[in-house]
C-alpha cells in the first residue's frame, strides 16, 4: 500500500539560545509556527525487509543518515513488524534552509508508515522516536503555533495565531546549524554575555494541550521573555488596528527576535538586506527561521504578500507567498487532495 503525505515547514517566531548542556545540545526557547509550504513524501510497504530513501535532489542523503530512514528503522522496531519500505520525497522547500523541512519529512514519513503498514502507533512512541531522531520533530505532531523548550524538541500547544500572509525568501546560501551554534557561543564568550538557564526540563520529549485560560496565560508569560525593560529594542512597529492582528502586534512589540541573526547577520550580510527589504515592503515582523538561510515576513493581506514577492523576484531573490496554518488546517492538509 503507498500513501502520500504533505511535509509541511515551519518558521520560527523569535528564538532564545541558552547555555550548552552536558549532551552537547544548547538549551532553546522558540515559538514554532507552520505554514503552508511543504514537499510530498510518499511511502510503500512492500514484502521483504529493509529501507529505501529515494530523491531526485543530490543535496538530500539517502542512505541511513536521513531522518526518514531513521524514523522507518524505529517504527519497524517499535511495531515489531517486518516490510521493505520504500520512501520517496519530492523536495519542494529548500535544503538547510531552517524550515524544519527534513524533520518535516520524518514525521510525514512516520505517519505514512502508519497507514502502509496497517498499523497504530500510540502518542508516546510517536513522540518518543520524533524526539530521538531530532529537537525540532516533535513540532510536526503537533502543528499551528507551538512553544518549544529544552533543546526545542519539548512542545506545547498554543492557541494558534490568527492565519497570516507570508513573504518567504531563501537566498541561495546554506547555513550549518552546528557551525551556527559554535559561532554563538563564541560571540558569548567574547562578550562576556549572561547565559541564563532558559528551562529546568530534561525530559525526553513533552507535548502539553492547555486550556483556553492556561494558553493565554502561557502566552503572555511567552511574550514577556523578550520584553525588555524600558519597550522593544527590534522589530517593526505595530501597524494598524485590526483586532484579528492584536496577538501578532503583541508579539511584535515585545521587540522578540531570533538570536541566531547576531552571528549570521555578520557573515551572510545578504541576508541581512533581505530583511531589511522585507521590512521596507510592509511587513508586521520580518525575521530569520532557525539557523536560516530563509528568511520571512508576515504580511496584513494576501495581496502585499503576493505584491512583495513579485518584487523580490523581479530583484533577483527566491521568493513566493505563502500563508500561516492553524492546527486543524495543518492535519486536514496532510493527507488532503495532492
Amino acid at each position: 500500500m503507498s500513501i502520500a503525505i504533505r511535509s509541511f515547514a515551519k518558521i520560527n517566531l523569535g528564538l532564545k539560545i541558552g547555555p550548552p548542556r552536558a549532551d552537547g545540545f544548547h538549551e532553546l526557547r522558540t515559538i514554532y509556527q507552520t505554514i503552508a509550504l511543504h514537499d510530498v513524501v510518499r511511502v510503500e510497504a512492500q514484502a521483504g525487509e529493509g529501507i529505501e530513501i529515494r530523491c531526485a535532489d543530490p543535496r538530500v542523503p539517502c542512505d541511513a543518515t536521513n531522518t526518514c530512514y531513521k524514523i522507518a528503522e524505529r517504527v519497524l522496531k517499535t511495531a515489531e513488524v517486518q516490510s521493505n519500505v520504500v520512501i520517496e520525497i519530492e523536495k519542494r522547500l529548500p535544503v538547510q534552509g531552517g524550515m524544519g523541512a527534513a524533520s518535516s519529512n520524518a514525521v510525514a514519513a512516520m505517519l505514512g508508515l502508519e497507514h502502509a503498514l496497517n498499523i497504530k502507533l500510540s502518542p508516546q512512541d510517536k513522540l518518543r522516536i520524533a524526539a530521538e531522531v531530532g529537537s525540532d520533530l516533535p513540532l510536526f505532531l503537533i502543528g499551528g503555533t507551538v512553544l518549544g523548550v529544552d533543546r526545542g524538541q519539548e512542545v506545547y500547544a498554543l492557541q494558534d495565531l490568527p492565519t497570516m500572509a507570508v513573504v518567504v525568501a531563501t537566498p541561495p546560501v546554506g547555513i550549518s546549524t552546528p557551525k551556527a551554534f559554535a559561532q554563538w557561543d563564541a560571540l558569548v564568550a567574547a562578550e562576556g554575555m549572561p547565559q541564563a538557564e532558559l528551562t529546568t526540563s530534561a525530559a525526553a520529549g513533552t507535548i502539553k494541550q492547555f486550556d483556553s485560560a492556561e494558553s493565554a496565560w502561557l502566552s503572555e508569560r511567552l511574550l514577556s521573555w523578550a520584553r525588555p525593560a524600558e519597550g522593544p529594542t527590534s522589530g517593526v512597529p505595530a501597524l494598524g488596528g485590526d483586532r484579528v492582528e492584536t496577538p501578532l502586534l503583541d508579539l511584535v512589540r515585545t521587540g522578540i527576535e531570533n538570536d541566531f541573526e547576531r552571528v549570521v547577520f555578520p557573515e551572510y550580510p545578504e541576508l541581512r538586506e533581505v530583511k531589511r527589504v522585507l521590512q521596507r515592503e510592509g511587513a508586521r515582523y520580518a525575521s530569520l527561521s532557525g539557523s536560516g538561510s530563509t528568511l520571512y515576513g508576515l504580511f496584513g493581506s494576501d495581496g502585499e504578500a503576493e505584491a512583495t514577492a513579485e518584487r523580490l523576484r523581479a530583484a533577483g531573490h527566491a521568493a513566493v507567498a505563502t500563508r500561516t496554518l492553524t492546527r486543524a488546517e495543518y492535519w486536514e492538509g496532510l493527507l488532503g487532495k495532492l
